[in-house]
């Protein structure tokens, strides 16, 4: 469900499958849910009766006609497992010694072999394998992490199939899943179906307030013969093809459900449908090393009602791109079982050889993007990724009104990937989470130890962007587009800093000193740090390699942290600082003489003794002026709002 896109035809699409189609599906999740965090691994360990593996012949193939199979028999008194510590996680409850056997930082996989069993009056308890099932297991068997010797496994899977719940037997699988060995971790695949109406009135709401751009699917009944059901969508009489018409909208819904929506966001993956989760508990797949922001909107499940206007602020190239890491998402990591399989493998691989682990960008990006070029690891990128996003740093002390705004304000932004707050009031805590706003984006709070500047250009380890946007508590003004253009013009300058106010230094001859001027010029040597974009690296070196006392100083005199960042990158780059956007007034128009300390006219004229000290340390002046400025295309063309890209730039 959504708004379209060029071609698009918007809907809000809330599939439904058949339980045979669902099966597989789900498995993808329940797959890392209960393999990965290990709960699900331990609701059936057994008691210390165990049966003996260690002569178990080797699994190549899992054959799927239980006829063939060895007849095992289930006592009737033999114990059902015991349940299992749902508190454990993988770093509580998994025995990585087990791992340790090999030298080539390889987990290895046991999988038990294939037998038929039945309870005490020989019936059967399982009904074969599922072609999904007997995927799964042929592609662990024939991969690199298998291995045929139980006793250098460190995760062990039985050759159980429950992916479908339909004829499954809980009571007798988890006799006999209890006989197996208790000092092993499993990796058990387990199902769930059957979708819920919670959220159908909200939709059908939706559909009739923006009827061109939703598309409510229901089930098709009373179907013509030879149209079948699991391919099919209705919307009153009319049939559509499912799930190609996923394809003709740019957003699907994935609502949370009594199976958590798995194949929803299976099929809006396949078809390159933007996912829209909208599904407070649902963790998403693989997680831990996928970058869902790329290719997902992730919304609180209140946001229902506001769907549409949250969707339409999204911008078309955007749009595209997530639609294209959709279906990179789908074909490397979803399409198959075997993959699947190979995935959650590599996965808990690499939690247990960490110093083996792929890079994020092997993990998110295409290999066409991955290695286009070779890259010198001692120089920052040519051009960082888009989909990486900034963090913004506000630095604050006790304007919660102003801070709040400021936080909802910077969250508008496409390209913001985290919130964090500095606290620097060691006063007063700060607020509890009630207060702030609910945002689509991770917020962080720090609270500092001592009240100094310095701290906003620490190298606070929550930043994992290259990109920062350090902003002040009181920078209400700034609009979305001239954040995001002002990122934008980051990712091609990134060694440089990149901002809005700008400022200048000048040679006083009556004095003989350099003077700090904050008058209106068409020059600028400087861009205050109140608002402006820098690569995380800034941080290190103002924080331990800033020369002299210069932080030491500006800590002291609680001023002019942002010049001390103004010369570090322009005395290590030999570069000038970006000012971005027309926009010179920055003063809070809310705000007293006693609410800032740039408020207070002591504060300006030490900003020139700034000047002149740092010189004196660093030995020279760095600073370079320039008479320049970075504006959007068509920022002054008389064409309309939406042929621009950014059409909110905001005036002086």
């Amino acid at each position: 469900m959504g708004p379209s896109g060029k071609s698009a035809r918007g809907a809000s699409l809330v599939p439904r499958m058949k339980t045979r189609h669902r099966l597989c599906y789900a498995a993808l999740f329940s797959l890392l849910l209960l393999g990965l965090l290990s709960s699900g691994l331990l609701q059936f360990w057994p008691r210390e009766n165990a049966v003996d593996v260690g002569d178990a012949p080797h699994v190549t193939r899992s054959p799927r006609d239980v006829a063939d199979l060895p007849r095992v028999q289930l006592a009737l008194e033999m114990p059902t497992p015991e349940r299992g510590d749902m508190s454990c996680r993988m770093h509580t409850c998994f025995d990585v010694y087990r791992c340790g056997h090999n030298m080539r930082r390889r987990i290895k996989v046991y999988v038990y072999p294939p037998a038929h069993y039945v309870d005490a009056r020989g019936v059967t308890v399982a009904h074969g394998f599922s072609r999904e099932f007997n995927d799964l297991l042929s592609a662990i068997s024939e991969s690199e992490f298998y291995t045929d010797q139980p006793a250098r496994a460190c995760l062990l899977l039985p050759s159980v199939d429950m992916l479908s719940q339909q004829h499954l037997r809980l009571k007798e699988t988890g006799q006999l899943l209890a006989q197996m060995h208790r000092r092993r971790t499993w990796l058990i695949v387990s199902a769930q179906t059957n979708i819920h109406e919670e959220f159908r009135e909200q939709l059908q709401t939706l559909e009739a307030r923006y009827n061109e751009e939703v598309l409510l699917l229901e089930r098709c009944v009373g179907l013509p013969p030879g149209r079948d059901s699991a391919r099919t969508r209705c919307h009153g009489d009319h049939i559509y093809n499912y799930p190609e018409i996923l394809q003709e909208s740019s957003f699907c819904v994935v609502l949370r459900c009594a199976r958590l929506g798995q194949p929803a966001l299976s099929d809006a993956l396949q078809a390159g449908c933007i996912p829209v989760i909208l599904a407070d508990s649902y963790i998403l797949p693989f997680s831990e090393v996928l970058d869902w922001k790329r290719t997902a909107v992730v919304l609180a499940e209140d946001k229902l009602p506001e769907i549409c206007t949250i969707l339409k602020a999204i911008s078309q190239r955007q749009i595209e791109d997530m639609q294209r890491q959709a279906r990179f998402f789908w074909e490397r990591y979803f399409s198959s079982m075997k993959v699947i399989a190979l995935t959650t493998l590599h996965i808990i691989n690499e939690r247990i050889f960490p110093y083996a682990a792929h890079s994020y960008e092997h993990w998110n990006s295409p290999p066409e993007v991955c290695w286009r070029g070779v890259m010198n690891p001692l120089f920052l990128p040519l051009e960082p990724a888009r989909a990486r996003g900034f963090t913004a740093v506000v630095l604050t002390y006790d304007r919660l009104d102003s801070l709040l705004r400021v936080v909802t304000e910077i969250a508008r932004t496409p390209s913001l990937a985290k919130v964090l707050v500095v606290w620097n009031n060691q006063n007063k805590d700060p607020p509890p989470s009630t207060v702030w706003p609910r945002l689509n984006v991770p917020l962080r709070v720090v609270q500092t130890q001592e009240n100094k500047l310095s701290n906003r250009f620490f190298p606070y380890e929550e930043i994992e962007t290259e990109a920062v946007l350090a902003i002040d508590d009181d920078i209400i003004m700034l609009t979305p587009d001239e954040l995001q253009f002002g990122y934008e013009v980051w990712r091609e300058f990134p060694d440089r800093l990149v901002g809005y106010p700008g400022r200048l230094h000048l040679w006083d001859h009556e004095t003989g000193k350099w003077k700090y001027e904050s008058e209106w010029t068409n020059e600028v040597s400087m861009v205050l740090t109140g608002a402006a974009f820098y690569h995380k690296y800034f941080n290190y070196l103002y924080t331990y390699k800033m020369p002299g006392d210069i932080k030491a100083w500006v800590d002291n005199h609680m001023n002019c942290e942002d010049i001390a960042m103004n010369f570090l990158v322009t005395n290590m780059t030999g570069k000038p600082p970006i000012k971005v956007t027309p926009r010179k007034k920055f003063k809070c128009p809310e705000c007293t003489a006693q609410d800032g300390l740039s408020l207070d006219q002591t504060h300006m004229v030490e900003r020139s003794e700034c000047i002149n000290k740092f010189v004196s340390v660093f030995g020279m002046m760095p600073l370079r002026s320039v008479e320049h400025r970075a504006d959007p295309v068509l920022y002054k063309d008389d064409f309309p709002e939406k042929l621009k890209s950014f059409p909110n730039i905001g005036s002086l």
